[in-house]
């Protein structure tokens, strides 16, 4: 993941030689290229990249998976990053990598409280995240929103427009923190509140407020998912998306201690306050579906809660088309390229592994086959969360101007800030081009959603939209 190399190449000389540097690749790389998307005679089949890509999750839960994408073509691609990342990879690139978010739709943008409390917006999904070029994530997001507008209901033309946009405000955002200093821009975040108060849309700014207090009374009462009937703090079921799984609490509880036994001495002395008390399954969000996730309640001797949620980290579906990852566990490169493009980072974010294969009564837990990695941070109140999508269908436009923000920050960050802004000058062909491109994959996307479809009605692939099967996720000999 190597913003390392990147920033240390670049501050060794002056931005406008660096300014100039991205102009010149105007030359090799035309920013109307960028528009460019034709289904190349070889293309893979997105049926056969999402099977293979399936023979890595939990089976049982492959089913849950399909039928959420099988909704709409935004759900699609929200579930088919694998897609659009071998498509991605023939496309052209200008040169300037970023540490890149690798799934970069409009729902993997959100709100969270940074260390001081404070609702910030920003990324909130870095399970993809890897150096590549800095085109890959503005082209996604603007797919996503163009599916988005169309869905809500916009007009074609209000719905290029979105993508437009988003990329026009990044570039934007681009040139503004291009002459600041790298300490300046890392510091650079930005606040909810302050986000809200300048949308132009005043009853989508109304109701956005509203929204959001809501939210934030929810994270004050952990989410809804403890309970202390007996006085002792426990995790509550949610069927069938939180849910006990008693023969996989050993492999969890490992999981975790092997976490807080290889946390920093300061981060360690916090967490030696809490003890671990309760576990439980969760399932992740339409992308992850069928990887390991659980949530851990570690307490205080008085009942403090602590909430801490531990994923698993599968290779970035951007990695079989650029350079290795540096990290041997998967969830130590998530770790990274989120403190890398956040402004205010989960303090608790750390990395684990299963250790193996785990005995539980005698058979091999499902969980634990092999080696799983792992990372692990402070659950993400998915109410608050998704705030980002729900904002989005209150008003779109002020939406995409957001996202096209954030992304700018977050790839000014480790990415050379003088060389792009020289590169997308004012953004105004850059925008038309990410537009058009947009629109293009917009219709791929929906072409593929019908083959995805017809294959579910073929049998070619499992789906279930009633929830998960009670037994789906408890067989020692499921595969995995």
């Amino acid at each position: 993941m190597t913003s390392a190399p990147l920033a240390l190449t670049a501050a060794l000389r002056p931005r406008a030689l660096r300014y100039a540097d991205g102009a010149k690749l105007r030359k090799s790389a035309p920013r109307s290229k960028q528009a460019e998307w034709q289904a190349p005679a070889n293309r893979k089949d997105p049926v056969s990249l999402l099977i293979e890509q399936g023979k890595q999750r939990i089976s049982a839960l492959l089913p849950v998976r399909y039928a959420r994408m099988a909704v709409s073509p935004f759900a699609f691609l929200r579930g088919a990053a694998t897609v659009m990342a071998a498509d991605l990879a023939g496309t052209i690139a200008a040169g300037p990598k970023v540490q890149s978010c690798g799934d970069c739709h409009l729902a993997n943008f959100g709100s969270y409280a940074s260390p001081e409390g404070i609702p910030v917006f920003d990324i909130n999904d870095f399970d993809e995240t890897l150096s590549a070029p800095f085109e890959w994530d503005i082209k996604r997001l603007g797919t996503s929103l163009v599916l988005a507008g169309r869905e809500g209901g916009l007009s074609e033309k209000a719905s290029r427009a979105l993508a437009r946009t988003m990329a026009q405000t990044y570039a934007q955002e681009i040139a503004y923190l291009a002459p600041m200093a790298p300490l300046a821009i890392w510091a650079e975040r930005i606040d909810l509140a302050s986000a809200i108060a300048g949308f132009q849309d005043k009853q989508a700014r109304k109701k956005v407020q509203n929204l959001l207090d809501a939210r934030l009374e929810s994270a004050r009462n952990h989410f809804g998912l403890v309970a202390q009937d007996s006085g002792i703090p426990r995790l509550t079921e949610k069927p069938p998306l939180v849910m006990r799984l008693p023969e996989q609490d050993t492999t969890i509880r490992a999981a975790f201690a092997r976490y807080v036994a290889t946390q920093p001495p300061e981060r360690a002395i916090l967490l030696s306050r809490y003890t671990l008390q309760d576990v439980i399954f969760k399932v992740v969000g339409v992308g992850s579906v069928g990887t390991f996730c659980a949530i851990g309640l570690f307490s205080t001797p008085d009942n403090e809660v602590l909430l801490l949620q531990i994923k698993e980290a599968q290779p970035s579906v951007l990695a079989p088309y650029l350079s290795p990852s540096p990290f041997h566990n998967q969830g130590e490169r998530v770790v990274t390229g989120q403190r890398i493009m956040q402004t205010a980072s989960d303090t608790f974010l750390g990395w684990t592994h299963s250790g193996g294969t785990d005995e539980v009564d005698g058979e091999a837990a499902i969980f634990a086959v092999g080696q799983r990695q792992f990372y692990v941070r402070r659950l993400k109140d998915q109410r608050l969360a998704a705030i980002g999508a729900e904002f989005a269908q209150i008003g779109l436009p002020d939406y995409a101007i957001l996202c096209g923000r954030t992304l700018a920050r977050a790839h000014a960050r480790s990415g050379d800030v003088a060389t792009l802004s020289g590169y997308l000058g004012t953004g105004r062909a850059f925008a038309e081009a990410i537009a058009t491109f947009s629109t293009a994959y917009a219709d791929q996307t929906k072409a593929d959603w019908k083959i995805f479809c017809a294959a579910i009605k073929a049998g070619r692939l499992p789906s279930q939209r009633q929830g998960i099967p009670k037994k789906a996720t408890v067989s020692s000999k499921t595969k995995t």
